[in-house]
């Protein structure tokens, strides 16, 4: 009777690799010499298994659900200077960031004019949702309505479902262009598919009563903002824009250089 073939530390992390036990096999050499060296026992061994494995696994799944948010490039709310606005409920965005209206599905709404920081806030938050381990969908209202606007009424439904299935649905720059009222009632189906059911956060440079001039002519747009407006927060944003003052702060150091 022979004595069965050794398997190699090369061959043993290809078949780990071939289970799925990615950070083990990377780095098996170090830990089998960190098991000898410990005089680890066998259940130690699986402890550090399991937690290698744990670890490396919510890393991928935090990049995953990252890049299909598709938040993008964005300042950190350390640098956000709440004395700039001249108006802004500090309390609701800050209790919106513990994540609260997610876990009770309830809608946030920012109002505010351009350059007050309104997508930076909300992309922080959705970045938050993410590293919680929510699912999150950050879009502009204009890529939504395009995608929508597809000729299959069966690849439409589809859609629909993928916007009503992630927890936060982020739906930003409502109000910088005008649409027809097809896409108001686009916008009203992804709406009224998360109603009472998963969160929605939008910002909005228009006041609820001058979104009949983002959306002229569409019938659905009372109906749309009682389901938006029905458990939600909305917060209003008020003063001059941010990125005009730093325009001005760099035009003027540039005058006082030599």
């Amino acid at each position: 009777m022979t004595s069965a073939t050794p398997i190699t530390t090369t061959d043993l992390a290809s078949s780990l690799t071939r289970l799925g036990f990615r950070a083990v096999s990377q780095d098996l050499e170090d830990l089998l010499a960190r098991a000898i060296k410990g005089r680890w026992p066998p259940h130690a061994l699986l402890e550090e298994v399991v937690r290698l494995e744990s670890q490396e696994r919510m890393r991928r799944s935090m990049e995953r659900r990252l890049r299909l948010c598709r938040i993008g490039r964005f300042k950190p709310m350390a640098d956000f200077d709440w004395n700039w606005p001249a108006e802004i409920d500090r309390d609701v965005i800050e209790r919106a960031q513990t994540l609260e209206f997610v876990r009770e599905a309830r809608n946030l709404v920012l109002v505010g004019n351009n350059g007050l920081g309104k997508t930076m806030i909300a992309k922080n938050i959705a970045h938050a949702a993410v590293q919680a381990g929510y699912s999150v969908l950050f879009r502009t209202a204009t890529d939504i309505i395009e995608d929508l606007q597809c000729d299959s009424a069966e690849l439409r439904r589809r859609k629909l479902r993928a916007y009503g299935h992630p927890a936060l649905l982020c739906i930003d720059e409502v109000g910088y262009l005008s649409y027809d009222s097809n896409a108001a009632d686009l916008l009203y189906q992804v709406i009224n598919r998360r109603y009472e059911q998963r969160a929605v956060l939008v910002t909005t440079n228009k006041p609820f009563r001058e979104w009949n001039q983002v959306f002229p002519n569409a019938s659905c747009i009372v109906t749309l903002l009682d389901r938006l407006t029905h458990h939600a927060d909305v917060t209003v944003i008020r003063g001059k824009s941010y990125r005009v003052r730093e325009s001005e702060e760099e035009a003027s150091a540039r005058k006082k250089r030599p």
